[in-house]
């Protein structure tokens, strides 16, 4: 056996030159990775901007048409015989006029060829329902007209303003379209005589909700989303930011306390939907608070916003140092005017800014208000947080589920608007955190 002490000693440059051979080994392997994970970073950042391309790409393609109306020009007869025929001018007559018999009078007029019965049915098809309206509040606004001969712009049928906007095949077969071939001659007649034309679609800004697609709007759901955002504000927002400041401030470190916070992170997770079960449970069976109203409405959002308000409210609380406590209390003042007079002003943009996050998100939801009736028929325009109403995700939802063309653009023209308003709120919590974000 050989003695130890016989064994050559290792010589330690030799060692250093191997370990430095075995990493210089390594290293193009490990440069290598790196950059196949950029790559991969890349990519992914790379097809979340494509779908995003593509998603907005597919709304605004859909949607921007909404926007533009197709309307006729008729030369309509107020007959003072069949409007007001005692000559009073009583304001309930006129609006119980038979308006839709001076339109089809219009219509006869303009085309006197037509003479069957169903031709005369194809032709009335091209103005909308809604002209009758139209017609009721003119008069309604100026009686005078009553005896007079006008040319008054009425809106088209949706299959007409769906032609006129390039969504009917003109070559198709006349099966496989809405519009007629006569239809289609009466159509380039009226265009010949400058009688057709597309406007802005205001009807969409203020009009309720309709069956017919050409008199549907966004009034009513876009009222009811903010009288809902506002009771969730509210609610909301003092309840969180109270919440967080006995939690961060005033809460004793003890079981009870880190239940709560467990819990409080636990809801910021739960299914939206579940909350709309509450809020069907309490609020409407319990409480007999109405279905579909506003206030209901902002209640079931304010469970929902309020573990996001309340967590962002402890993260802003706690990036104020804890030398501003000291010095305030060091001076004399007590442990509630430190926190209401030197902490809370310098945590409340990190607290706007998660408020207005969660009522984006609020703004978004739809599954939770289903839950509690707003996703009911409603045309007229609510007035107060105890009226029937619905919001703007669930009109979508509404809309997307007829079977109508028109609706279809219609859908996309809402979803713009939502997501207008979902960017103009995230941008406006970026704004404020960068305006009024202090570094220490």
């Amino acid at each position: 056996m050989n003695n130890p002490s016989e064994i050559p000693a290792q010589d330690p440059a030799a060692s250093r030159q191997r370990t430095i051979d075995i990493v210089n080994a390594g290293m193009g392997k490990r440069y290598a990775a790196e950059r196949r994970f950029r790559w991969y970073g890349r990519l992914a950042i790379g097809l979340g901007l494509l779908f995003l391309t593509l998603l907005f790409t597919s709304i605004v393609s859909n949607g921007y048409s909404a926007f533009m109306q197709t309307f006729v020009r008729l030369d309509v007869t107020f007959d003072a015989g069949l409007l007001d025929p005692e000559g009073n001018r009583n304001a309930q007559q006129l609006a119980t006029a038979d308006y839709g018999g001076l339109i089809k009078k219009s219509l006869r007029e303009t085309f006197p060829e037509v003479s069957k019965r169903r031709d005369k049915r194809a032709l009335y098809a091209l103005v909308s329902s809604g002209a009758d309206f139209a017609l009721r509040d003119l008069v309604l606004s100026d009686p005078g007209l009553i005896g007079t001969r006008q040319s008054v712009w009425v809106p088209a049928d949706d299959d007409v303003d769906m032609f006129m906007k390039g969504h009917i095949d003109r070559e198709a077969l006349q099966t496989d379209r809405r519009i007629k071939d006569n239809q289609l001659a009466w159509l380039d007649r009226l265009q010949a005589d400058g009688r057709i034309e597309k406007r802005f679609n205001t009807t969409f800004f203020t009009a309720g909700d309709s069956r017919e697609p050409e008199l549907a709007g966004i009034r009513s759901a876009l009222t009811g989303s903010l009288l809902t955002l506002l009771v969730t504000l509210v609610l909301s927002f003092p309840i969180g930011v109270a919440a967080a400041v006995y939690l961060e401030e005033f809460a004793p470190q003890n079981r009870l306390t880190d239940i709560i916070e467990v819990n409080i992170n636990n809801l910021a997770a739960v299914p939206s939907i579940v909350f709309g079960l509450l809020g069907l449970a309490v609020f409407i069976n319990l409480f007999g608070i109405p279905r579909s109203a506003p206030l209901v409405g902002g209640l079931v959002l304010t469970l929902m916003t309020l573990p996001t308000i309340i967590i962002a409210s402890r993260a802003a609380l706690k990036s104020v140092p804890p030398s501003i406590r000291e010095a305030a209390l060091g001076i004399g003042a007590s442990p509630m005017q430190t926190i209401l007079y030197h902490v809370l002003p310098l945590a409340m943009p990190g607290m706007l800014t998660g408020t207005i996050i969660g009522m984006a998100q609020a703004l978004g939801e739809s599954a939770p208000l289903l839950m509690i009736g707003m996703v009911a028929f409603i045309v007229d325009v609510p007035t107060g947080v105890f009226d029937p109403s619905t919001v703007l995700p669930v009109q979508i939802y509404l809309w997307a589920d007829s079977p109508e063309r028109a609706f279809v653009e219609r859908t996309s023209a809402a979803i713009m608007v939502l997501l207008t308003f979902l960017i103009v709120m995230n941008s406006l919590a970026v704004i404020l955190r960068k305006r009024f974000e202090r570094r220490w």
